[in-house]
């Protein structure tokens, strides 16, 4: 999006606000958006949880309609970084009966396969670290 359709757009961002949640009440969303803020190469809509692929199509579509903004211009959107985090400690760093350190992979198979997780989407790849040198003892940061 050039500059002049993101001002524009920001302009009357209370108006585009208004619009996009009754679109999205529409669809029978849970989702509202909260506000709309400008980034160094397009516009941010923040929303009130997590949005869905259907969430993201009508919002989407919403700006694609919006007078002066060529249909062209609109970016596909995407989720933001999460700003959530679990930290699991003490799990083995060292594999059973293995000089191998725990992967990432192994410990997001075990996490999905956890029934606590059933409904969390991992934003980023999550990290395993070795609490100790000399302990074989670790700990998970996840981003959800």
């Amino acid at each position: 999006m050039n500059v002049e359709n993101r001002n524009c757009f920001i302009k009357n961002s209370s108006v585009h606000i208004s619009n996009i949640n009754k679109a999205l009440r529409n669809i029978k969303s849970e989702i509202i958006t909260d506000f709309v803020c400008l980034n160094s190469r397009s516009i941010i809509i923040t929303t009130n949880k997590v949005s869905s692929t259907l969430n993201l199509q009508t919002i989407k579509r919403y700006i694609k309609n919006v007078n002066n903004i060529k249909s062209n211009q609109v970016e596909t959107p995407r989720l933001p970084q999460s700003k959530s985090y679990i930290k699991i400690i003490s799990i083995p760093y060292l594999m059973e009966d293995t000089n191998t350190s725990i992967s990432a992979d192994v410990v997001e198979k075990i996490i999905k396969e956890n029934h606590i997780f059933n409904n969390i989407v991992l934003a980023l790849r999550l990290k395993v670290i070795k609490i100790f040198f000399k302990s074989n003892m670790s700990i998970v940061w996840i981003n959800i």
